[in-house]
């Protein structure tokens, strides 16, 4: 039974394109974070880049099996397996071993890489285990996660957004305001609310996550025994969490593909002609983009942003009470202005893959532009129900990116026209992405591999020329537009406004093509593709 399902997976030659394109990229980026695990000279700078490689492993994680397990039911093309002897069960169990396979082809690709840093004395043999195991892992438990949350029922998810907008607030109070205090904001605590329980619970969920556990891991300031105990405590956790979540999504298969395909519509709802307008394009693509408008990660990522804002307009008058070490830890990774930049290039995702017009397969694309291309919509409607639908999605990291930038200007950090310039520099990066992603949305070409170098590549290439003081060459980086101007060995420059026109020329130029060509290009792409097998 098997066998169908990676053939199909691993044969198709876009597939295989799209393999091998990740796995260069993976060694790229795993070779960057080794050569500065190499130079890292203290053990705070190596957890960073051992928590940094975590994140990758659970971003290519959630990408590689997550994101085709969520797409899949997508696709009407499943009514002929789930109405076939396979049972839907075992349709799920085979794409998330072939999902899983491809993501351990790709990571075990940059684990020879990691052992080069034992081989030069860098960490231990042990050490492997925080740096290539536990990435892994949590990728794999990631995806199956976010599988299971988009499985389940709107009433569910809603319920689940309130639990997770609890546990961001409990994160901002615990992790980052108390932070390394907590100990002291436990003991002042009455003792009707039980201080020991709760101070034992509280650093039991500080300490035993995947990234405290890396944190643990690495500080010598700690028996390395105490490190592995919360190792096996949260990967056994981990494993109940993966098992619970595989099978919830496993029987909720069948059940999800109904809700997208044949759930009646309520006659209940509200009157949606109001709202429509005379764009129903751009309504029904910010409706789209918006049915996992990943509200809990836009909650955190602005309450992160308001603290750090905070911090740095008071720095000086922080209270010695409560917490630093968070914001410490950011200054070692950029400080503001490279957090804002991360969080640029997060308001650009939704618009460089094009999430609002794009279908995740050939066959799906075809049926809808057979109805499109019928009607009299024209290349404007098409921009702007791209430009709604990711402005929607994306405009909220926009947002906390401008509270830093304000923070740095207030507190003196930076004057306001190295403000102003990231203002510019950080909504050109923005238009860009969108440019990006309408033109190849208009090509019918997949934006994954331009998307994948806007949001990985580009930053790791800003992020090594830095690191090597080559500052110039790297302000010709597209992402550093929003970034050079607030260090103070790049600034305000005319390299760095050569950079900044050389971004709002490409992103108009594709744009102006995109106009030009889209309605051209949409139906010269539907001849082509029309009625073309999957591969």
């Amino acid at each position: 039974m098997l066998k169908p399902f990676f053939d199909a997976a691993m044969l198709a030659p876009g597939r295989q394109l799209t393999f091998r394109r990740t796995v260069v990229a993976h060694v790229l980026l795993v070779t960057a974070l080794a050569g500065s695990a190499a130079n890292a000279g203290s053990f705070e700078k190596l957890t960073a880049v051992a928590q940094l490689t975590l994140i990758l492993g659970i971003v290519e994680g959630a990408a590689l099996v997550g994101w085709r397990l969520t797409q899949m039911p997508k696709s009407q093309a499943l009514e002929f397996l789930l109405t076939s002897p396979v049972q839907p069960r075992r349709v799920f169990v085979a794409e998330a071993l072939v999902g899983v396979a491809r993501f351990a082809l790709v990571w075990l690709a940059g684990v020879p890489v990691l052992c080069g840093l034992v081989f030069v004395g860098t960490v231990d043999p042990r050490d492997l285990i925080p740096l290539a195991l536990m990435p892994f892992v949590w990728g794999v438990v990631t995806a199956f996660l976010l599988t299971a949350w988009v499985y389940e029922t709107v009433a569910v998810r809603r319920v689940g957004e309130l639990i997770g907008l609890g546990f961001v607030l409990l994160y901002l109070v615990v992790g980052i305001l108390a932070g390394e205090k907590l100990e002291t904001w436990l003991a002042m605590l009455p003792p009707w609310m039980g201080g020991l329980a709760v101070r034992d619970s509280l650093i039991f969920l500080r300490d035993t996550n995947p990234f405290g556990v890396v944190k643990l891991w690495f500080d010598p300031n700690w028996e390395h025994w105490i490190a592995w105990e919360k190792f096996e405590i949260l990967h056994a956790i981990g494993a109940a969490v993966f098992v619970v979540a595989f099978a919830r999504a496993a029987f909720r298969l069948k059940g999800h593909y109904h809700d997208r395909h044949y759930k009646p519509i309520d006659s209940s709802r509200e009157n949606q002609s109001d709202k429509i307008g005379d764009r129903p394009l751009s309504w029904w693509a910010v409706r789209r983009v918006m049915e996992y408008s990943g509200r809990v990660n836009l909650w955190l990522a602005g309450g992160v942003s308001v603290l750090y804002a905070a911090y740095i307009v008071a720095e000086d008058q922080w209270p010695p009470w409560m917490g630093r070490t968070v914001f410490q830890l950011f200054e070692m990774w950029g400080g503001a202005a490279g957090i804002a930049t991360a969080l640029v290039i997060l308001a650009g995702v939704p618009a460089v893959f094009q999430y609002g017009l794009w279908d995740p397969t050939v066959q799906d694309r075809a049926r809808r532009l057979e109805l499109l291309l019928l009607t009299d919509l024209t290349p404007d409607d098409y921009w702007r129900a791209s430009l709604a639908a990711s402005w929607k999605r994306g405009r909220g990291y926009l947002v906390a990116a401008a509270m830093l930038w304000l923070a740095l200007g207030i507190s003196g950090r930076n004057t306001w026209p190295e403000v102003a310039a990231a203002f510019a520099g950080g909504f050109a990066l923005w238009w860009l992405a969108f440019a990006i992603g309408f033109r190849a949305f208009a090509t019918g070409n997949q934006t994954s591999g331009l998307a994948s170098l806007y949001t990985l590549g580009l930053p790791l290439v800003l992020f090594g020329l830095v690191r090597v003081g080559w500052v110039t060459a790297a302000t010709f980086v597209p992402t550093a537009v929003c970034y050079t101007p607030l260090r103070p060995d790049a600034g305000v420059t005319p390299f760095w406004a050569a950079s900044l026109s050389l971004v709002i020329v490409v992103g108009g130029v594709l744009t102006r093509t995109g106009l030009r060509r889209c309605d051209a290009d949409l139906r010269a792409w539907y001849d082509a593709n029309h009625g073309a097998k999957a591969g």
